[in-house]
């Protein structure tokens, strides 16, 4: 009963995610479901993809959170249109959440959309939300071994990016493991070490996110 319980919830969710899907695909929009632990950066890098690119690419964030708009608060500052989602305990974004949302964008103006999710490892893997891709952010300070413990996201993800390199020199974090163990489980995801505080590695995730944009426009 449980399983078919979960079955008939993902499968009412893909039904509203497939519909957002071509909604964006038809207006050009690439959509990126970005996901990672509270704490891995994804907001951070949300900050910095937006300096980099926002003269060249129009915009929209998506931020859900369980309470408060502090993330939300920190995109606004940068002049692009952000929507805010509470889940009120809730572990994940869903695509019903997405389609509320996007009613307060202006969808004709985007090029990029990206969602960042609910800071968890497990259970945003379970729900499509109209994205094209997922990009899932790995800090070094959450050990090397993480891949393994949650092997769904990091298989499912079309960009990895190893966070916060430069720490490295305090962990003893193991960059060339971490490697084998997400090739392993994903070859063909673009993995791209950076930290979003001196830059490094930033420039391959934006080149990463202008070759989709450009490949969504054409079809």
């Amino acid at each position: 009963m449980e399983i078919t319980v979960m079955s008939n919830i993902l499968e009412k969710n893909n039904e509203i995610a497939k519909e957002l899907r071509a909604a964006f695909t038809k207006k050009g929009i690439f959509t990126v479901n970005l996901l990672g632990s509270p704490g891995s950066g994804k907001t951070s890098l949300l900050e910095q993809t937006i300096r980099l690119l926002k003269d060249e690419i129009n915009i929209g964030i998506i931020e859900g959170d369980l309470y408060t708009s502090k993330d939300a608060d920190r995109i606004a500052a940068y002049g692009v249109p952000v929507v805010q989602i509470n889940t009120k305990g809730g572990c994940h974004l869903d695509a019903a959440m997405v389609k509320t949302a996007i009613a307060k964008l202006d969808l004709d103006r985007l090029d990029l959309l990206i969602v960042e999710n609910v800071g968890n490892l497990v259970c945003p893997a379970e729900f499509l939300v109209g994205e094209h891709a997922k990009a899932v952010v790995l800090s070094i300070t959450e050990g090397e071994d993480k891949p393994l413990k949650y092997p769904l996201v990091f298989r499912q993800s079309q960009a990895i990016i190893l966070n916060k390199i430069d720490l490295l020199p305090y962990t003893d974090f193991s960059i060339e493991n971490a490697v084998t163990d997400i090739r392993g489980l994903n070859p063909e995801a673009c993995l791209i070490q950076a930290s979003c505080k001196t830059g490094i590695g930033l420039s391959l995730w934006t080149q990463w996110l202008k070759e989709q944009i450009r490949l969504v426009g054409k079809q």
